[in-house]
């Protein structure tokens, strides 16, 4: 029985030193990619950085260019609008197409810029919560907030105060 109970004492211990290795393994693991991922991450942001200054030098040459022929705030105006036409046309690149030309609406089932479906896209149900035809705490002005002016849980006892009613000031007693 003695060398049972060694047995499984070793036995645990070797599952624990296992365990141990296989997290010690993973972590550097994930360390490692993350490392990656994180320098990865820094030379795009570099990227877009400088893409960003080399655009704007471009466009500052394009405007200078232009007032050379042109009076200074047209040659603004023609590169402002050069700069929007190429934004327009990359938002456009970026947008999916289907396989004939058209264009891909954003989101199935979802209309941009119109009217709420009468129905939503599953078919079931009302398409959005009903309105009561009351505000909630009645017509008697309440603010609608819970336990504003409306009686404790279960109805019974003093109703709560409304909020119109607390001091704040006050000592607040918490017995």
């Amino acid at each position: 029985m003695d060398r049972l109970e060694h047995l499984e004492h070793l036995d645990k211990h070797l599952v624990d030193e296992l365990a141990q290795v296989a997290r010690e393994t993973v972590r550097d693991e994930l360390r490692e990619q993350t490392r990656k991922q994180r320098r990865r991450a820094t030379l795009y942001a570099a990227s877009g950085a400088v893409a960003l200054y080399a655009g704007a030098a471009l466009a500052l040459a394009v405007g200078l260019l232009l007032a050379l022929a042109l009076p200074d705030w047209a040659a603004a105006l023609i590169t402002a609008a050069l700069l929007a036409a190429v934004a327009y046309a990359l938002r456009g690149a970026a947008r999916p197409h289907r396989p004939d030309g058209t264009h891909q609406p954003s989101a199935p089932g979802r209309t941009v810029g119109g009217t709420a479906p009468a129905a939503p896209p599953s078919g079931l149900g009302m398409p959005y919560p009903p309105m009561p035809p009351v505000a909630p705490g009645g017509a008697s002005g309440a603010t609608g907030a819970p336990g504003a002016g409306s009686p404790a849980p279960g109805g019974t006892g003093p109703a709560a105060p409304r909020q119109d009613e607390i001091d704040p000031e006050a000592p607040h007693d918490r017995s």
